[in-house]
C-alpha cells in the first residue's frame, strides 16, 4: 500500500494542527494526526443536504462547515434537479467556514469537484463563524450544520454555543416560515433532540451511513420551523 503524502498543514482554529494528506485518489484531513474527514467516506455528508433540501425549489441555503465540499456539492446537485423539474430560479448557497486554509485547500488541492463547487456562481464563501452568518432574521430557507464532531461530543468547546439554547434560537430566527435546520452528528443523542424540540422545531431523526450503505452509522437531525 502506498504511503500517505502530506500536502499542507496549518494551525487549526482553537488549537491543534490541521493537515491535508493524499494517497492515490483519496484525500483526508487530520487534526493532530487523527482523521477528521475523508473523500472515501462522505455518504452522511451527502445525506445532510438531501434531508435538508428535499423537495425545495430555489431555496436560500446556509452551510455551516465546508469540510471537503461534499455537502456543498450535494446541495448544488439538488438545486440543479429542482430547477430542471420546475423551471425556477437556481437558489443560493452561503458556506461559512472558520478555517481559511481549508477553503484554500478545497480550491487548489482537494480536487476538481471541490474547486468547481466553490466557483459556482450560486455560492458565496464566508470565512468566519457560522453564527455570524445567522445574524439576519429570516434570511434562509435551510441551514445545514456540520460543525465539529457532533452537538454533544465537541472537540472545540466554543462550538457548544451553536447547539445550545441560544444557538438554536438564533438558527430558528435566521429561517423563514417553514424553514429547516439539519444537523449532522456522529451519533444519536436524546438530549439534543429534546433541546431542538424545546427551541420550537418539529423534530425528525434520520440515520445515515458514512460510505453508501456501509461504514459508520451517523445521525441527521431535522428541525422544521412552523410555516
Amino acid at each position: 500500500m502506498k504511503p500517505w503524502r502530506e500536502l499542507a498543514r496549518a494551525r487549526a482554529d482553537g488549537g491543534g494542527v490541521l493537515s491535508l494528506h493524499r494517497r492515490d485518489d483519496e484525500v483526508v484531513v487530520r487534526v493532530d494526526g487523527q482523521e477528521l474527514m475523508s473523500t472515501r467516506r462522505h455518504g452522511s455528508e451527502d445525506r445532510l443536504a438531501e434531508v435538508g433540501c428535499a423537495g425545495l425549489v430555489a431555496p436560500r441555503v446556509l452551510i455551516g462547515g465546508l469540510g471537503l465540499g461534499f455537502t456543498l456539492r450535494a446541495t448544488l446537485a439538488l438545486l440543479d434537479g429542482a430547477e430542471a423539474d420546475a423551471g425556477a430560479g437556481a437558489g443560493t448557497v452561503v458556506v461559512a467556514e472558520i478555517s481559511p486554509e481549508l477553503v484554500a485547500w478545497n480550491r487548489t488541492l482537494v480536487g476538481a469537484g471541490a474547486a468547481a463547487a466553490l466557483a459556482d456562481p450560486r455560492v458565496e464563501i464566508r470565512v468566519g463563524d457560522v453564527a455570524d452568518a445567522m445574524a439576519t432574521p429570516g434570511r434562509f430557507d435551510v441551514i445545514l450544520l456540520d460543525v465539529d464532531n457532533s452537538p454533544h461530543a465537541l472537540t472545540r468547546p466554543g462550538n457548544q454555543v451553536l447547539y445550545g439554547t441560544r444557538g438554536l434560537a438564533t438558527a430558528r430566527a435566521a429561517l423563514g416560515p417553514g424553514g429547516r435546520l439539519a444537523v449532522w452528528s456522529a451519533s444519536r443523542h436524546p438530549d439534543f433532540e429534546r433541546r431542538l424540540g424545546a427551541a420550537g422545531f418539529a423534530v425528525e431523526v434520520h440515520g445515515a451511513r458514512a460510505s453508501g450503505g456501509r461504514g459508520s452509522s451517523h445521525t441527521i437531525y431535522l428541525g422544521r420551523k412552523p410555516a
